[in-house]
């Protein structure tokens, strides 16, 4: 076990540290925003007039993605139904509109995600240093346990994580049994286990599934997207350990 200490705030005895993927570890915003682009372009094509509105549920706005916004926190398929919503309302049905929404997010997917998102500064050597001091570290992300694991590979992260967990069913963030399974899965306390993540979804998880505490990182200087936390830091510079 070790403590773990960000700014005036530590937390003690941590057996285990779960980290969010995108927007935590991973610098997804310009792929994730190409994401939204290119699965809105797909849509209005097949129905014109869909796109615009499409791309503000995304959360995109010009050139900017919304660290709080669907595209950035969602499950894939929270993604797919509130898609298929918007389909709906030219008057498809609604097995169709899911369809088609699963089908256009694919296609997006498989022309976006060609190339990995960079990590943020200082992802791996986090990782690597609370490797190294014996605590057991694993990843919790709302994207699919698929694509965690091939984050994992990418940047070749498989010898500090001892758990690659994503959203594949109907329980996504908040809902804190997301969190206890992980932690079952880990061989770990929930009491005994500190998540680290960059939206409020992560520190309700935390906080309803009785962490040992949550630290909410944000990178684009948006406290409100962390609100809940029992400390903010914006860089992994900020964490100490002993």
């Amino acid at each position: 076990m070790l403590n773990i200490k960000c700014h005036n705030q530590v937390f003690p005895n941590i057996q285990a540290i779960l980290f969010d993927k995108n927007g935590t570890l991973e610098d997804s915003e310009e792929q994730l925003r190409n994401l939204a682009q290119k699965a809105a372009r797909i849509i209005d094509a097949q129905f014109p007039g869909t796109g615009e509105p499409l791309l503000m549920a995304y959360g995109v706005n010009g050139n900017r993605l919304d660290a709080a916004g669907m595209m950035s926190v969602a499950s894939r398929r929270e993604t797919e139904i509130a898609t298929a919503a918007y389909i709906a309302e030219t008057g498809k049905g609604w097995f169709e509109c899911l369809k088609i929404a699963c089908q256009a997010l694919d296609d997006a997917e498989k022309y976006v995600f060609q190339f990995p998102a960079p990590l943020f500064p200082g992802s791996r050597e986090i990782l690597q240093t609370l490797s190294q001091g014996g605590l057991k570290l694993g990843i919790l992300s709302a994207a699919t346990t698929e694509e965690v694991k091939t984050f994992i590979s990418n940047h070749q992260l498989g010898d500090y994580l001892q758990l690659a967990m994503g959203v594949d069913g109907n329980i996504s963030k908040p809902n804190p049994l997301l969190f206890l399974q992980a932690c079952a899965q880990l061989g770990v306390e929930p009491g005994a286990t500190l998540v680290i993540g960059d939206s409020v979804g992560d520190m309700e998880m935390a906080r309803n599934g009785k962490a040992a505490g949550c630290v909410g990182i944000t990178w684009v200087n948006q406290v409100n997207n962390v609100a809940g936390a029992d400390v903010v830091i914006r860089s992994w510079d900020e964490i100490e350990v002993y």
